[in-house]
């Protein structure tokens, strides 16, 4: 498809309000008006003609010979223009697809990561009531997203508040995994491609450990929450586990800590000699992640166990004295359905997790799924749809409520992912990363350290090598770029750490 735009400055919104409806076809951004058509061509066009003091916006789309338009004008004056004038384009846009494809995504024209956080800044400058006017009205969200954005949004303002200038979370990857699931994009690798690597990698993840927790120190900074993931942590051996955690403690005073979570991950990957091993090194929380509790659907997508490994896992896990445990699920998933997915959910339901995340399947060019092109684009999204709606209600009735939220791109039916737990076992780390609350120092390859100012919401980030052979073989280089926490935080030292956040 052709994407003919008025100003450059307006195509990356757009582009992505386009993808919504076609998330695998390449769009071909081009500046200005379009040439004449030529005839089978899919095509969108957003247009400004302006005209004294008003401004002639347009957007017309044609898909498989079949075109839809609209039209809409501005005040070129109004001090907010340049925002509104993109934001007119898009919901210009948005209804011409809207039309033709005979798809409305829930989240209207609003592509943003972070929707919750949006919301609550809306509402601390207009109102709760003119803030979800402003998601109903402007852009085009439906009430039930509203509601739950609303309702995250309050979740999220009270772990937030827990934080101060100097506080700051730690990252640990380890990008490992026992095979590599269908649907996932994650920078993870196999142990049967990449087994071989991971004793050089533990040695220098700990090297790496060992400097970020200095770094940390001198720049008087307070842990808040320290969070293993991957990849599957599991996939390292119950030693490994041990050294990598050791130089958590040894490195960083732990003393401030409200939270310490490890990805268990993979049931098939849990022994009772690694949840030791992650409990004794101080972990007062864990993920046991089936994804889906239906075997069927297990094999479809690369998993290598079953749902009864599961419960198996989730049980030792309780014996060993786990009391904070989360259970990640995907809508969505291939050959899956409503009722797989009310089976996975009350299956779930019968170990009582402490917290649950419903993630919307999210289709990247880098996974095998959307390469092999299995799922039509609009059933798959109904079908979504249906499960979240669903899960929403039932753990709302198990008294497990959303608390974090976030989007992803090329996420079928462009719906979310929402963390839900039980009151007092909210996730802290979860809502701290997706909200930018304050600084995020990540240790490992593909981690990247987010260095907040204390004083704004400026955020720096530094990237580690993406791929364990270039964390290896790279890695004085990479450990170089971490000086730049000294300085960064010599640049903006907060004037009293003692006020919170």
């Amino acid at each position: 498809m052709k994407l003919y735009v008025c100003d450059t400055a307006y195509r990356y919104e757009l582009e992505k309000l386009c993808r919504l409806f076609f998330p695998f076809e390449k769009i071909q951004v081009i500046p200005g008006e379009p040439a004449p058509e030529t005839e089978g061509e899919d095509r969108a066009a957003a247009l400004r003609r302006v005209s004294g003091n008003i401004a002639e916006l347009t957007a017309a789309v044609s898909i498989c010979g079949k075109t839809a338009s609209r039209r809409d004008s501005l005040d070129v004056s109004r001090p907010d223009y340049a925002d509104e004038c993109e934001r007119v384009l898009a919901v210009l846009l948005y209804e011409c697809l809207c039309q033709l494809t005979g798809l409305r995504p829930r989240w209207g024209i609003l592509t943003g990561v972070r929707p919750a956080k949006l919301m609550r800044r809306l509402i601390d400058g207009m109102g709760e009531e003119n803030a979800s006017a402003y998601f109903r009205d402007k852009l085009l969200v439906s009430e039930e997203k509203i509601r739950l954005c609303r309702e995250v949004g309050v979740s999220e303002d009270a772990i937030t508040g827990l934080s101060r200038p100097d506080s700051f979370s730690l990252y640990i990857a380890i990008p490992f995994c026992p095979s590599r699931c269908s649907y996932c994009s994650f920078v993870s690798h196999s142990v049967e491609k990449a087994g071989k690597l991971i004793p050089d990698y533990v040695e220098l993840l700990q090297r790496e450990i060992a400097l970020t927790g200095r770094l940390a120190r001198e720049a008087g900074l307070r842990l808040e929450t320290v969070y293993f993931g991957g990849g599957t942590p599991t996939t390292l051996s119950a030693e490994q586990l041990e050294a990598v955690m050791g130089a958590v403690a040894e490195n960083f005073d732990l003393s401030c800590l409200r939270e310490y979570t490890v990805e268990a991950g993979r049931p098939d990957t849990i022994t009772g000699e690694k949840l030791e091993a992650i409990r004794a090194g101080g972990a007062t929380r864990i993920s046991i992640n089936p994804q889906t509790m239906e075997d069927t659907v297990l094999a479809a997508v690369g998993r290598r166990h079953t749902a009864a490994q599961t419960e198996e896992a989730f049980r030792l896990a309780r014996s060993i004295g786990f009391s904070n445990i989360n259970m990640d699920l995907i809508a969505g998933l291939p050959s899956d359905g409503l009722a797989g997915f009310q089976r996975t959910v009350e299956r779930i339901l019968t170990l009582s997790p402490e917290s649950v995340t419903i993630h919307t399947l999210s289709m990247k060019r880098a996974s095998r799924l959307s390469m092999g092109g299995l799922l039509p684009e609009q059933e798959a999204g109904e079908a979504a749809a249906a499960m979240v709606e669903w899960g929403e209600a039932r753990l709302r009735q198990a008294g497990i409520l959303p608390y974090y939220m976030y989007r992803q791109s090329k996420t079928v039916g462009n719906l979310e992912n929402v963390g839900y737990a039980k009151k007092g076992y909210e996730g802290l780390y979860n809502v701290y990363i997706m909200d930018e609350t304050h600084t995020i120092l990540a240790c490992g390859a593909s981690g990247v350290t987010k260095l907040r100012d204390p004083g704004s919401s400026h955020i720096e980030r530094i990237f580690n090598f993406k791929y364990p052979y270039e964390y290896i073989s790279r890695f004085e280089e990479m450990a170089a770029r971490k000086d730049r926490v000294k300085t960064f935080y010599e640049e903006y030292r907060p004037v009293d750490r003692r006020q919170p956040h």
